[in-house]
């Protein structure tokens, strides 16, 4: 696999290798030590979620406090969807940026991205199906919602029709309004959850 990190930080990329044959094809979706030696650090999986959504589906911009936090591998193993990862680390000299990847099933691409980073997607297929490999169980109370339509942030959806959203993710508030509230991790925070992860390696 190819692993190569995003204009977000602490933010990687992840392009399988696919072997492919008149039966169909494969590929590793996660490698521990090609992940640590691209990271320099480990990422346990404790939880694994799947969510499935409609065309104009969007979901997030969800993101962890830390503590716990919560890393993740995402990728999307039916259909498509456009992935985008947000730095929402009050203090990070990329704070407000986001990076975009198209991930699909026929490609296996996925986004590894750190504890303190926001994260969403649009579905482009129906019935679009995302599977999220969560370094942590999930802690209720611990989620931090960002509006993905924050224009502030301004996220080039290429929407051409209101999205389907949850009355959550609806309602939303936006990254300023988050930041004021006391509600985002610092960059320091997850700069020392990193460091020590990385003492375990």
């Amino acid at each position: 696999m190819d692993v190569r990190e995003l204009a977000v930080p602490r933010a990687w990329r992840i392009t399988p290798h696919q072997l492919s044959d008149r039966r169909g094809s494969f590929f590793e979706l996660h490698r521990h030590s090609q992940v640590i030696e691209a990271t320099g650090r480990p990422f346990p999986v404790a939880q694994v979620n799947f969510s499935s959504s409609r065309r104009g589906t969007l979901r997030g911009i969800h993101g962890t406090v830390t503590p716990p936090g919560q890393a993740k591998v995402v990728t999307c193993v039916r259909g498509a969807v456009l992935d985008v990862v947000v730095d929402t680390r009050l203090g990070s000299p990329t704070f407000g940026t986001y990076d975009m990847t198209r991930l699909d099933a026929e490609s296996g691409a996925a986004v590894y991205l750190s504890e303190g980073l926001g994260h969403g997607f649009l579905a482009l297929t129906d019935d679009a199906c995302v599977c999220y490999l969560c370094s942590s169980e999930f802690v209720p109370g611990s989620q931090v919602d960002i509006n993905a339509l924050d224009p502030e942030l301004g996220i080039p959806w290429g929407l051409t029709e209101q999205p389907l959203m949850s009355d959550k993710d609806a309602s939303a508030m936006s990254l300023a309004e988050a930041a004021a509230a006391g509600l985002l991790p610092t960059y320091e925070e997850c700069l020392a959850l990193e460091a020590g992860l990385r003492t375990t390696v």
